[in-house]
């Protein structure tokens, strides 16, 4: 199954195409953003600079996924002619007219170590501006984009640049652009062309698998000290209540009782403020089975490999999973004794809501600079850290995939993390909340909730840490950017970690009650 052509204004998934080419089939060159090197979140359009464009004009077909619209991709055509296997030898495609203003752009862009990034077949490429001199006086540009492109069969499975020609910038001078096309046969398999931007390296280095079996110690340990404390403490507290019950009322009353079996009565009331806690469980529910799913897709699919797909995977997860939100948060709002059931439904629909009325009404204006809208959903999905169980450096490396350069791939590791936290905030919650019990407050849900969703607190601080520390972004708008997109992703973090802590707390619960006599 060949290509198929499309309108230059399509809008369909980028999954449709098999990216397969016939002879001499044209093959798009796309510039994407140019940026500084050091500072990802600033980017602006390729054309910003005075770039010239080539001299072809129409392309044949277009396509633009659900994902690339929502994160503000906007890819623009650079004019030249490329068709598959046909080779191109160095040719001028057009000139800079090279005035003062012109000039002092391209020197700006030099002095911050600006590089563009295009794409061919979906496959990223990243070229430099230009360099100074070692005295810092004197800039020139490539001008020469030399491209080599590696076929395997009817695909394309590599792609290099190497930047050539360059040019000292002079004002009022003309400056040719040229590019070049060579085709060479590699043996790369297509479902393995992504690899090469991989960075297995930063990997290892940083987390071993040795992390991973550590944390997993940790978790045993864990769970097994408090499934000790709690057994032996539960023991004696259920030998204790066993004793009294065979006591005659008048010793019962002198005797001193105390303990969680004294708020029986009161342990499963409502709790206040039921239809709030009832729609944050339901979207912590819904959040932690979109991160579920699509941590397994990701495994299977390789979502990393299609420029949007991991966020357009996010969002119809999100939108088929929204039963779950109405199961959870509408039954336990109705064993709660709510009677408010429109507005529960209100509260429900605008936590499905809430990521669209959130990028409308808070992240519009910052994006008016940034041209590259960074996924919301991305880091709902893709950052399940825990504060008890691990390494520093997976943090370090989450931040900078989502941050940074870095391409996030293994999702595998992700999945283990994802069940360490879970089981982490379980134990936790239920100490937290034995303890409450045992001094006979009954208050157990939201403290429940709030000690699982502490952990976001942890998060933000950590996004502290790594902005000063390990970014270069400056500005109103940069610090607003990063600031409120970590506000919003340990928001849902929070309120994920604390419906899997009150769920887990809720059938241990059930479980020591079920085991006392009451009276």
């Amino acid at each position: 199954i060949g290509r198929i052509p499309q309108a230059c204004d399509g809008n369909l998934m980028t999954a449709l195409f098999l990216l397969q080419y016939t002879d001499k089939e044209e093959v798009v060159l796309w510039m994407n953003t140019v940026g500084p090197y050091h500072n990802r979140q600033e980017t602006y359009k390729y054309f910003s600079l005075p770039f010239c464009v080539g001299t072809k004009k129409t392309i044949s077909h277009y396509h633009e996924t659900l994902g690339e619209a929502l994160q503000g991709v906007e890819l623009e055509f650079s004019g030249l002619n490329i068709k598959f296997k046909e080779e191109v030898m160095q040719t001028t495609y057009c000139d800079i007219e090279l005035d003062k203003p012109k000039r002092d752009a391209f020197v700006y862009a030099i002095k911050n170590h600006y590089w563009y990034q295009m794409y061919i077949d979906d496959l990223p490429i990243w070229g430099i501006v230009g360099e100074a001199d070692e005295n810092g006086e004197d800039y020139y540009l490539w001008t020469y984009k030399k491209l080599e492109i590696g076929q395997n069969g009817n695909r394309i499975v590599d792609v290099n640049l190497t930047s050539e020609g360059k040019v000292k910038l002079v004002p009022n001078t003309r400056i040719p652009m040229s590019y070049s096309v060579k085709w060479k046969k590699s043996d790369v398999k297509f479902e393995d062309r992504f690899d090469k931007y991989l960075d297995p390296s930063f990997f290892q280095h940083r987390i071993h698998w040795f992390s991973i079996f550590n944390s997993f110690m940790m978790v045993i340990f864990l769970v097994g000290l408090v499934s000790m404390i709690l057994m032996r403490t539960l023991r004696k507290d259920y030998a204790r209540y066993s004793k009294e019950e065979e006591m005659d009322d008048m010793d019962r009353d002198l005797g001193d009782e105390y303990g969680w079996k004294q708020v029986h009565g009161d342990v499963f009331r409502p709790s206040s403020h039921p239809l709030i806690f009832s729609s944050l469980i339901g979207s912590g529910c819904q959040i932690f089975s979109v991160s579920l799913i699509v941590i397994i897709l990701a495994m299977i699919e390789d979502l990393y490999t299609e420029r949007g797909s991991m966020l357009s995977t996010a969002i119809f997860v999100y939108a088929a999973t929204s039963p779950v939100n109405g199961y959870f948060g509408g039954s336990l709002y109705a064993k709660q004794g709510g009677m408010q059931t429109n507005m529960c439904n209100i509260y429900q629909l605008l936590s499905k809501k809430r990521p669209s009325l959130t990028c409308i009404c808070y992240f519009g204006p910052l994006n008016l600079v940034e041209n590259t809208l960074v996924s919301l959903f991305t880091p709902l999905i893709c950052i399940p850290i825990t504060k008890n169980c691990l390494t520093s450096s997976f943090r370090y490396f989450i931040f900078t995939s989502f941050w940074a350069y870095k391409i996030y791939y293994v999702y595998g590791f992700m999945m283990l993390v994802l069940v360490i936290l879970c089981i982490v905030t379980v134990c936790v919650t239920i100490v937290c909340t034995y303890f409450l019990l045992n001094a006979e407050d009954y208050r157990w849900q939201w403290t429940s909730f709030l000690s699982a969703a502490s952990t976001a607190v942890y998060v933000y601080m950590y996004s502290f840490y790594y902005y000063f520390f390990k970014t270069k972004m400056y500005g109103l708008f940069q610090t607003s950017f990063y600031f409120g997109y970590m506000a919003v992703f340990s928001t849902a973090l929070g309120i994920m970690c604390g419906a899997v802590g009150y769920m887990g707390t809720s059938a241990f619960v059930r479980k020591i009650y079920t085991n006392v006599k009451i009276d």
